[in-house]
């Protein structure tokens, strides 16, 4: 199922849905523009993000953007971590609920 040719079929959201993906791009560039974060840690964030979602397209979009603002190895390392230690957390929090009293 997954395969990056199928982003290509993008263009046909933009075609059957033109005003809502114009705003969809927009809201994404500028999501991902330098601010209080930098580019890099924006593109970090995506990856732990895209990681506990298993979007694989995210997944490799992603990594590929973090890379080219310079992420190193430790850093996507780092972050992937993080990604595993949040979902790991929302397993052990939720355990919670299986006692009573």
């Amino acid at each position: 199922m997954f395969d990056m040719k199928h982003l290509s079929r993008l263009k046909k959201l933009d075609e059957n849905a033109p005003e809502a993906m114009k705003s969809f791009w927009a809201f994404d560039k500028a999501v991902f523009a330098e601010g209080a974060l930098s580019a890099q840690q924006k593109q970090l964030i995506a990856v732990a993000v895209a990681l506990t979602t298993q979007c694989p397209y995210c997944i490799e979009l992603h990594t590929k953007a973090a890379r080219d603002e310079g992420a190193s190895e430790a850093q996507l390392s780092e972050a992937a971590l993080v990604a595993a230690a949040i979902r790991a957390g929302g397993a052990i929090t939720h355990a919670t609920h299986l006692f009573r009293g």
